[in-house]
């Protein structure tokens, strides 16, 4: 169903993709998946500054919260074209990256890099 929580579809994906990688040891393919999961992690983070806790404080640490779920904040939500975007732009940074290091005359750190890409992307087209 569109709409419910998209995102969770391409984690899902990620999850699965990362594991299949974690089995056949593929280190390049691994690093480019947790990159790209938790760079989505960090976009759904709350700026902590927009969000101050209500509770009644402590009177011992300045601006300490009570009570249960008092210092919780909801997650922002984001949309299926957020996270496709930021898979895309971890890709992106991949094949970057693999330029420069080709250029600096890496070519098996390159390599690894864009095979971590091309993984990123195979997880995208698996949605399509």
């Amino acid at each position: 169903m569109a709409g419910v929580c998209p995102p969770d579809e391409i984690m899902t994906r990620l999850r699965r993709a990362l594991g299949v990688s974690l089995k056949a040891r593929e280190a390049g393919s691994v690093s480019a998946l947790r990159s790209a999961m938790s760079a989505i992690g960090n976009a759904e983070a709350v700026d902590s500054a927009a969000v101050r806790p209500g509770g009644t404080g402590s009177p011992h640490f300045a601006g300490a919260v009570a009570g249960l779920g008092a210092g919780e904040a909801q997650r922002r939500r984001l949309t299926e074209a957020d996270a496709v975007a930021i898979v895309r732009r971890e890709a992106a940074e991949r094949e970057a990256a693999a330029s420069e290091y080709e250029r600096g005359g890496r070519a098996e750190e390159a390599a690894r890099l864009r095979e971590g890409a091309r993984v990123l992307m195979r997880v995208l087209e698996q949605g399509a």
